[in-house]
């Protein structure tokens, strides 16, 4: 069954100075699923990330987060998601229970409560530890319990697993998967780790100088003669099509 789209990006272009960052780029997130946002350094990401969660505003076309116009209804857009974009910063000398509880207090709703959000993220022995003395991996992950602790409908997630080891990037796909299958968040990332896209996406869409060439399913991937992610990834980026 088709699911119905929660994202809907039409023919967006975003400029800054003279310079299209982003351009002719359309985008359909169905609802309930993982999709994966692929592109080199440059690309544009980051830039439909922040259009996405209002922090910048298009130069033209359309953006569509739950029915609603990004531009027009904001308000309502920030009330609905989380999004982890670049580096997350916290209040350094507080911890992380005390970082997630005035991040409730501020959306007003009490979601998850800070410590089940930290259990699931793996900080649960944290305690009093103010997070200036977290490391990069620890500070990952509280960003990441941070974007999805108020039970958000969609998170926006730019490059979640930075900073992770081996242990914390498995601990995060299984928690991706578990708030799209048991809480029924729609997850949008992107990752440079191609392998880990492929273990939990639905779809993905890849973005080569600014424009959307192409989303498909990993269905639809896995269905091409064993065509991987890697493969069709970079095939994309060069210029070609596998049909």
């Amino acid at each position: 069954m088709k699911r119905e789209p929660i994202i809907v990006i039409k023919n967006l272009a975003k400029k800054f100075d003279n310079t299209f960052v982003v351009k002719d780029s359309n985008m359909t997130v169905p609802k309930g699923s993982i999709y994966g946002f692929l592109g080199a350094n440059g690309a544009g990401k980051t830039t439909i990330f922040k259009i996405l969660t209002g922090l910048l505003s298009p130069t033209s076309g359309t953006v569509e987060v739950l029915g609603f116009n990004v531009t027009k209804d904001r308000e309502n857009v920030l009330q609905r998601i989380g999004s982890l974009i670049e580096a997350p910063v916290f209040y350094e000398h507080l911890s992380a229970a005390e970082n997630l509880a005035l991040h409730l207090d501020y959306m007003g709703v009490t979601g998850f409560g800070a410590e089940t959000a930290l259990d699931m993220v793996g900080l649960k022995v944290t305690g009093t530890k103010p997070v200036s003395k977290f490391s990069l991996g620890m500070r990952q992950r509280l960003g990441i319990a941070r974007a999805f602790i108020h039970k958000p409908k969609i998170l926006i997630l730019d490059e979640p697993i930075n900073g992770l080891d081996p242990v914390g990037i498995r601990d995060m796909r299984t928690l991706f998967l578990t708030l799209t299958q048991e809480h029924g968040m729609t997850i949008l990332l992107s990752s440079h780790l191609l392998s880990e896209i492929e273990h939990i996406a639905d779809m993905v869409g890849v973005i080569v100088n600014g424009t959307i060439l192409q989303e498909i399913s990993l269905e639809q991937i896995k269905g091409k003669s064993d065509i991987r992610l890697e493969e069709y990834f970079f095939n994309i980026m060069s210029g070609g099509n596998i049909s």
